[in-house]
């Protein structure tokens, strides 16, 4: 077989990040290199091709799940014309929800990774890159009243227990409480 150009094997790593973002996100930061490759439909012995370590791809991966993150929020912030208190509600109702619950592939890495991230050291570029969106996060939710952790741990608290109750009339009640806790959106900081 022959060698794959340059731009092909950018095209690869790619979707190795993509993919590991995802996977991170939806089971956690051990999935096995193999399972990796083979999700992204790559043999696994192209990963050391494109990674220096598994600990690299961690790195990339947050670093683009975090980024994704960011982008979410620009785009609602944009879709609700920049009224920043709508936009903010409208996240939270969509954090909050079932469909955010049950997608974590696609979701928050701050709630998917916080087990993950906990267990590496801050020297990592996954970990560093985890913190500062963590703290970016905070403070696209604070207000005049306040910086933005509360809203951000109350969020966290209340999918990660809808997650881990799924199949118990528990795991919507946390939504819901959290949603409600939330609904009266004070003017934001400017």
């Amino acid at each position: 077989m022959g060698r794959v150009s340059h731009a092909q094997a950018q095209a690869n790593r790619r979707r190795v990040v993509e993919r590991a973002s995802q996977l991170f996100r939806e089971q956690g930061t051990g999935v096995s290199v193999a399972d990796l490759m083979k999700a992204a439909g790559l043999t696994h012995g192209g990963f050391y091709k494109q990674f220096a370590s598994k600990e690299a791809l961690i790195d990339e991966a947050v670093i683009h799940a975090v980024g994704e993150l960011a982008e979410h929020h620009a785009t609602t912030l944009e879709e609700h014309e920049g009224d920043r208190v709508e936009a903010q509600q409208a996240l939270i109702d969509g954090y909050l929800s079932v469909r955010h619950r049950d997608n974590p592939a696609s979701g928050c890495p701050v709630a998917a990774l916080a087990t993950d991230m906990a267990r590496h050291s801050g020297d990592h570029g996954a970990h560093r890159a985890y913190t500062e969106g963590a703290q970016d996060f905070t403070q696209w939710l604070a207000t005049d009243d306040e910086d933005g952790i509360a809203r951000l741990c109350t969020m966290l608290g209340a999918l990660l227990l809808a997650r881990a109750t799924k199949d118990s009339p528990l795991s919507e009640q946390a939504l819901s409480a959290a949603r409600t806790a939330l609904s009266v959106a004070p003017q934001p900081r400017v």
